[in-house]
């Protein structure tokens, strides 16, 4: 087997098997026919940091920024940050609105360790966002970015802060206001990631949506608000389960048997996501057992089925 894609594929393979051992040995015997192959390198990474191997798995997750859909470099005149003594630093974001929202728990570490952070983050999520940064910069069009000692993508800093679980870093509120429901994720994802109608029509009396499209919610910082009222959050896998575990609010996160590495291997539990109770399809596609799941633990009430 002398094609990287060949050793991918066959790992992908196992994985949907549920035999993460072995794909994860199908990659290292690749990596080791071709060191250092940067798609390899970033596979087994997400594989290490699903299992919970954080150290190796954040070092092989940097490989990220040399895959073509990776981030792309910036063109700034200060250096990218590898972790020396600096006393401020840009964060730049990537990928989607969660992995900002998970990434956000390490600004406070930066700022306990003396480090004044400049946060470039999408507008959404700017006033969310801003009391864990020196300065929030939306990006909006064109954007002038100061002059700071370096530079970092938001996705480095648990490798470069040697910090695997930080706590939230948002208040919780003060509950008391029932259960919001995440039910379908972003079109991007081919609803992949949404449950379907009829398992959504079995869960939508429990509680209020906190789609904006039904909340009205302009931005992250008004959703926050919403949820800040809640006793608990029950989403599929989107921003919204990012955010619960960003203010330290329970969550319970419905994930499709192939979830990715953030979710860790077949647990109710993910490290990741402080006080979110996973709740796993068993075969693909089976969005009622896990909506039967949902509602099996739940707690009874007067006029639930």
């Amino acid at each position: 087997m002398a094609d990287a894609a060949q050793w991918g594929e066959a790992a992908k393979a196992l994985a949907a098997e549920g035999r993460h051992a072995e794909a994860e040995a199908k990659l290292r015997e690749g990596l080791a026919a071709l060191p250092g192959h940067p798609v390899l390198s970033y596979a087994l990474g997400c594989y290490l940091l699903q299992r919970g191997a954080y150290a190796e798995g954040w070092r092989l997750y940097e490989y990220r920024g040399v895959l073509p859909r990776g981030p792309r470099q910036p063109q700034l005149s200060f250096p990218q940050w590898r972790g020396g003594p600096v006393k401020s630093l840009v964060v730049l974001p990537e990928q989607g609105f969660g992995d900002q929202l998970l990434f956000a728990r390490w600004l406070p570490v930066l700022a306990r360790r003396g480090i004044a952070a400049t946060l470039v983050t999408p507008p959404a999520l700017a006033g969310l966002l801003a009391p864990l940064a020196e300065e929030v910069i939306p990006v909006e069009g064109e954007v002038r970015i100061p002059p700071r000692d370096a530079w970092v993508y938001a996705g480095s800093l648990p490798l470069l802060t040697a910090l695997d679980d930080p706590p939230p870093c948002l208040a919780p509120g003060r509950g008391g206001g029932g259960i919001g429901l995440m039910l379908r994720g972003g079109a991007q994802f081919d609803g992949l990631r949404s449950l379907t109608p009829q398992a959504a029509a079995r869960l939508r009396p429990l509680g209020r949506s906190l789609h904006p499209d039904d909340t009205g919610a302009p931005d992250f910082l008004t959703t926050a608000a919403i949820v800040a009222g809640l006793d608990l959050v029950i989403t599929v896998d989107t921003s919204v389960a990012a955010l619960a575990a960003a203010m330290g609010k329970p969550a319970w996160v419905m994930l499709r048997r192939q979830a990715d590495w953030r979710w860790g291997q077949a647990s109710d539990q993910a490290p990741l996501f402080p006080g979110a109770r996973l709740f796993r399809q068993t075969r693909d596609g089976d969005w009622d057992g896990v909506v039967d799941a949902v509602l099996a633990a739940l707690p009874p009430r007067p006029g639930r089925a």
